[in-house]
């Protein structure tokens, strides 16, 4: 989000202003556009770890009781307090991480009640709870039988550990926000056998003084957006002004126009008619399960919604739930994940769409999206996968294919296969190098489409010359 934000305001505001200035070509005019992101994004991203822990003042609490009496805030001290040890509540879960889902993640949420004094654990309801995550990390490459023995010895590490702490050693709690570990510390609190509860607060203990919690942060964020200012003022004192003849307005018609040309790329037109509405329905269902409450923010939402939303999955194909491929195609796990998506979505469609007609170019998405998530689940086989990124693959190995196999006018072959092969380059190299992301999808899709552009071409050539003639 914060690389995504600031092109907002440098489109609408920025880059019309940027016309008074001479540039030699595009490309540098394209790269001051970039150096302005980065001058606001890095202090921006600095900001918000400093606002995780800034932001709350500290509370003290002579008992856990007087947490309704007080301002809620974020950081507490307690002074009288007993921690119930041995009525807990334990949820034991898994995720996957890493390039290629390489890593498997053990996880272990122990939920321990907080009462003033023993007496207290008599009864039979607890809103406060202190909680405990466990992890380990091994190999997602180890058979299931493998991964269950140890899962089996990390739990005997996490009870050897959990008995020896003293979970009274701490200098302030933290109450736990609106995260994905809360729901899990809530999911640990229904299972223990002993307490009701009624929408359980939980913290989490510190051991660190709470003066030094911010660290170096504030300091790094004011070094960076002033050194990010100085450094543009310095390379905007050697570009030169474009003459006055040549000056170009910067009105509000022009902002304007470049907001309807925004509006214009999710509205259906007589060429472009699929490509929209695959637009607006991938975003309308992120939004669905945004408001919906199944995200962490923006950036993620939680992987057990998007599983129950159709989300692709070998062990449920193999029950026969084939929706999944489908409908795993229309869900994103984030909003830097959609974005990405919905650029090449649109980026091919332009250009492929008006060329295939509407019932080819849907009836290829659909298909290519489909065989790419069997490709994902064959090669993923214990991997939670979604995005339209497959189909887009597809789109792209067909637009290859009619390339390659001159459907297309020569003039226009040439510009759009250096286009497309850049792209899914690239796309490809970061799904070697980044955590997480599903290359074989994208092979997938890739290969099925070329294929399907293989089949389509005779024809579409044959329609091409015809046109010309």
């Amino acid at each position: 989000m914060p690389f995504l934000l600031p092109w907002l305001p440098i489109y609408f505001i920025l880059i019309p202003r940027l016309k008074i200035l001479k540039f030699k070509d595009d490309n540098k005019s394209f790269g001051f556009q970039f150096l302005a992101v980065l001058i606001v994004a890095i202090p921006t991203i600095i900001a918000q770890e400093y606002l995780v822990t800034a932001t709350g003042k500290l509370s003290k609490l002579k008992t856990i009781y007087e947490f309704e009496k007080k301002e809620t805030t974020k950081y507490y001290t307690l002074r009288k307090f007993h921690i119930d040890k041995t009525n807990i509540g334990v949820f034991k879960t898994s995720d996957v991480s890493g390039k290629n889902n390489e890593h498997f993640n053990m996880l272990i949420y122990v939920a321990m009640p907080i009462f003033e004094n023993t007496k207290d654990t008599s009864k039979t309801e607890c809103k406060y709870w202190l909680g405990k995550r466990y992890s380990k990390e091994i190999s997602n490459h180890f058979s299931i039988d493998e991964k269950k023995t140890k899962y089996h010895e990390f739990e005997q590490e996490v009870e050897a550990e959990f008995v020896k702490t003293n979970f009274n050693d701490f200098t302030y709690l933290e109450l736990i926000g609106n995260t994905d570990d809360h729901e899990n510390f809530n999911d640990a609190i229904n299972e223990n056998k002993k307490y009701d509860f009624n929408e359980p607060l939980v913290f989490e203990t510190h051991k660190d003084s709470f003066r030094n919690r911010n660290g170096e942060k504030l300091s790094w964020f004011l070094g960076t957006l002033t050194g990010g200012f100085l450094v543009w003022l310095i390379i905007l004192s050697f570009i030169k002004f474009q003459p006055k003849s040549k000056k170009n307005k910067t009105s509000i018609s022009r902002k304007t126009s470049n907001l309807k040309d925004l509006i214009s790329f999710l509205t259906p037109k007589e060429e472009f008619y699929i490509t929209p509405i695959l637009l607006n329905l991938n975003i309308i269902i992120f939004l669905i399960m945004l408001f919906a409450g199944f995200s962490y923010g923006f950036l993620s939402i939680k992987s057990k919604y998007l599983l129950e939303y159709g989300a692709n999955y070998s062990s449920y194909i193999k029950e026969g739930q084939f929706w999944r491929l489908l409908t795993s195609t229309f869900l994103h796990g984030g909003i830097i994940h959609l974005f990405n998506n919905m650029i090449g979505l649109w980026f091919i469609g332009m250009f492929l769409e008006p060329s295939l007609g509407r019932i080819k170019f849907l009836s290829a998405y659909i298909i290519t999206g489909i065989l790419a998530s069997i490709a994902s689940a064959c090669w993923h086989p214990v991997t939670i996968s979604v995005g339209a990124s497959g189909a887009i693959f597809g789109l792209c190995g067909l637009f290859l294919a009619l390339l390659v196999f001159k459907a297309f006018p020569s003039n226009f072959s040439k510009i759009f296969l250096n286009l497309i092969l850049g792209y899914v380059g690239i796309n490809l190299v970061m799904g070697l190098l980044g955590a997480g992301v599903d290359n074989a999808a994208h092979i997938g899709g890739l290969v099925s489409g070329f294929l399907m552009g293989c089949i389509m071409s005779p024809q579409l050539r044959e329609e091409n010359e015809f046109d010309n003639e």
